[in-house]
């Protein structure tokens, strides 16, 4: 096996797609009350990635014929031959049952139920039955994104409280303006492909309207923890902080230039660039909330 096969191989993995869930998976696991080995911490966060790895190496498996005709996927591994269909979806069940088994064994079993809940929420739920079928594909099947920092506590105190169920709900809210940032100037791929996202069959007009909606939910939601004394100052600035510009992006992307029909004329920029933010915002937000839970 060369190195391009193995980098294919690699690619299944939806590596970028897994650094967030990896990062706010460890989050999970650094603010929760009590102690954990550092060799279970870190298998805990491996069986987190491993998962997130499977999981997208079965969406590609089943996504082959969409992913074929989409110039932003055309190039993945199976739909341009380098590999298998058969062999993707084999890898990524091995994987996925791999993860769960070993969660279960070196940690607890509350961090593997979740763990499972997860990968079948991701791969049945979202993939399978949400994403062809109705715009709120990303609205409902953003709760399989969601579950790491709740795998990560549960990985400490063996339990899922209320804390987690708040980070749950964060990223859950989080979800549609990220994406439909995306699927504004990825329109065009969705609609060949016959993918029912909102701006395909609502219109840009209509999502730019929800994702400005989504995030004067969010920035408040992310708030809470201050709120209820869990964190400090340093997660509560950075949270406004980071709202605030979360905000001032997404404003932009309602206020783009547009034609009649609601489509950008100036390529979706401010779109692109919500969109971008918008993983920088998740990363730094988690991060002060681990700051400020260590420090504090």
């Amino acid at each position: 096996m060369d190195f391009t096969e193995v980098r294919d191989w690699f690619a299944l993995l939806k590596p970028r797609v897994m650094t967030l869930v990896v990062f706010t998976g460890m989050i999970g696991l650094l603010v929760a009350p009590g102690h954990i080995h550092p060799v279970i911490a870190f298998t805990a966060v491996l069986c987190i990635a491993v998962a997130a790895g499977a999981c997208g190496a079965i969406n590609m498996w089943y996504d082959r014929d969409i992913d074929a005709v989409m110039r932003r996927t055309r190039n993945r591994p199976i739909p341009a031959g380098r590999i298998e269909a058969g062999g993707a979806l084999g890898f990524g069940i091995t994987l996925a049952i791999g993860a769960v088994i070993v969660m279960e064994v070196a940690v607890n079993l509350a961090a593997a139920a979740v763990l499972a809940l997860s990968i079948c929420f991701y791969v049945f739920v979202y993939t399978m039955w949400l994403k062809r079928r109705t715009p709120q594909n990303i609205v409902i099947g953003g709760a399989a994104g969601a579950f790491p920092p709740v795998i990560g506590w549960a990985a400490v105190t063996g339990s899922v409280d209320l804390i987690p169920l708040i980070l749950f709900a964060i990223v859950f809210i989080w979800t549609p303006p990220h994406f439909w940032s995306l699927a504004l100037w990825a329109n065009d791929d969705y609609r060949r492909a016959g993918v029912p996202m909102l701006p395909v069959v609502a219109g840009a007009k209509e999502t730019r309207k929800q994702i400005v909606l989504y995030s004067l939910l969010l920035v408040p939601l992310t708030l809470v923890p201050w709120y209820l004394g869990f964190s400090g100052p340093i997660y509560g600035i950075s949270a406004l902080a980071l709202g605030l510009g979360f905000l001032a992006c997404v404003v932009r992307v309602a206020l783009d230039k547009q034609d009649a029909t609601g489509v950008s004329l100036t390529n979706d920029a401010p779109a692109r660039a919500a969109f971008k933010y918008s993983i920088l915002y998740l990363f730094v937000l988690f991060a002060a909330l681990a700051v400020d839970r260590l420090i504090g």
